[in-house]
């Protein structure tokens, strides 16, 4: 476990990156969006450490990631059900994906997310629920949310992306 600065903890993408940014729940998580609930599926699919996986699992469970049901008496055996926190978290899978068809697919895309109806590819993106307009670096800033405290509101102002006349990088 890494010493958590406030900065950290208080930022949504780090208390984020705490609950799922270790690679393998990231996996686990794509695998559960595929069907898997039982510890041999999310084993076999992976080839991950089955004392690895145990821990992932139940760092994810008590995370509130997944729900732990029981579904055999003798022995014992459960499955990991997902929950609406987990479920929320697919568009970032969906967009882990596209970025990764887009910047590491040299020789082409291997998965393409489709629509379950027709087939159709999907072409993801992050767009604004208000105007349904794509979010970019180019048209977002991060600003201090009613609950933030001095020092976050303190390190935002410090941001040069905060400054509306700086230009984000690659613009």
């Amino acid at each position: 476990m890494q010493p958590k600065s406030p900065s950290i903890l208080e930022c949504p993408v780090g208390r984020a990156v705490e609950t799922v940014g270790e690679w393998w729940s990231i996996l686990i998580l794509r695998d559960a969006f595929q069907g898997a609930t039982k510890f041999d599926e999310f084993s076999q699919s992976l080839g991950i450490a089955p004392n690895i996986l145990s821990r992932r699992l139940a760092h994810l469970t008590e995370s509130g990631m997944f729900v732990r049901r029981r579904y055999h008496e003798r022995p014992p055996r459960y499955e990991y059900v997902l929950t609406e926190k987990a479920r929320d978290f697919f568009p970032v899978v969906v967009a882990l994906l596209a970025w990764g068809n887009k910047h590491l697919a040299p020789k082409g895309e291997s998965i393409v997310l489709a629509n379950r109806s027709d087939a159709r590819a999907f072409d993801p993106i992050v767009v604004d629920a208000a105007e349904m307009r794509p979010i970019t670096l180019a048209n977002a800033v991060v600003v201090p949310g009613p609950r933030a405290s001095r020092g976050m509101r303190k390190r935002l102002a410090s941001l040069k992306a905060m400054n509306p006349a700086v230009a984000p990088a690659g613009d």
